[in-house]
């Protein structure tokens, strides 16, 4: 499990194309310094398993269906991404809820600087617009978000939500440099998932009170 609270922006030194998935080397000293065969190291919010490293870099196995639902597959050689280790037993706990399983991608689609902070708009998937509440939490490449705004959800209509970015954020994670049309990957509060999941098996042992 992990927070969102991203430890260090880490650089794709290697990518290797497989028949079925990819194996990508990421350049991370801080998140490697104590890493192991078999841990779990969010990379730009998706969970992925260190099969090799050295002193300052990591080696994960991307199979094809965390390709085709995240946005790892448009990222080669050079890109910089968000990076987090798992949380330890009794860490701090400053983000929220965090799994690392990508519920789908989203577009960026506008980007409003200010003086002390940026606004970015980013249109969601309905599948995942039902989770999202104003005010509520929701990760974006792996760092815990507060959502902002959100539209309304009228049929017809492009469905969005905003985040507001202070300059830490922008300065120490890689969405300081979001463009209009990037790709972004988006996990949901799981306890949205949870409530959805059981709220029908609850309401039928409820009692029958006249």
């Amino acid at each position: 499990m992990f927070t969102g609270i991203v430890e260090e922006l880490g650089t794709i030194v290697a990518r290797e194309e497989l028949s079925d998935a990819a194996r990508i080397t990421v350049r991370g000293p801080l998140v490697t310094s104590d890493a192991s065969f078999g841990d779990s190291i969010s990379v730009n919010g998706v969970c992925l398993t260190v099969v090799e490293q050295s002193p300052d870099a990591f080696t994960v196995d991307v199979m094809a269906e965390t390709l085709d639902r995240s946005s790892l597959a448009r990222l080669g050689t050079g890109s910089r991404v968000n990076l987090e280790r798992a949380m330890a037993a009794g860490g701090r706990f400053g983000g929220h809820i965090v799994q690392g399983h990508v519920d789908g991608v989203g577009e960026v689609v506008s980007v409003s600087p200010s003086e002390h902070w940026t606004v970015v708009r980013i249109a969601v998937p309905d599948a995942i617009s039902r989770y999202i509440v104003e005010k509520g939490s929701i990760t974006v490449d792996g760092v815990s978000l507060t959502v902002s705004a959100l539209s309304d959800g009228a049929p017809g209509e492009q469905t969005w939500f905003e985040i507001s970015l202070i300059p830490t954020t922008l300065d120490e994670t890689t969405l300081g440099s979001v463009s209009i049309g990037d790709p972004v990957n988006l996990e949901a509060d799981v306890i949205a998932k949870y409530v959805e999941r059981l709220h029908p098996a609850t309401a039928a042992v409820q009692p029958d009170v006249k």
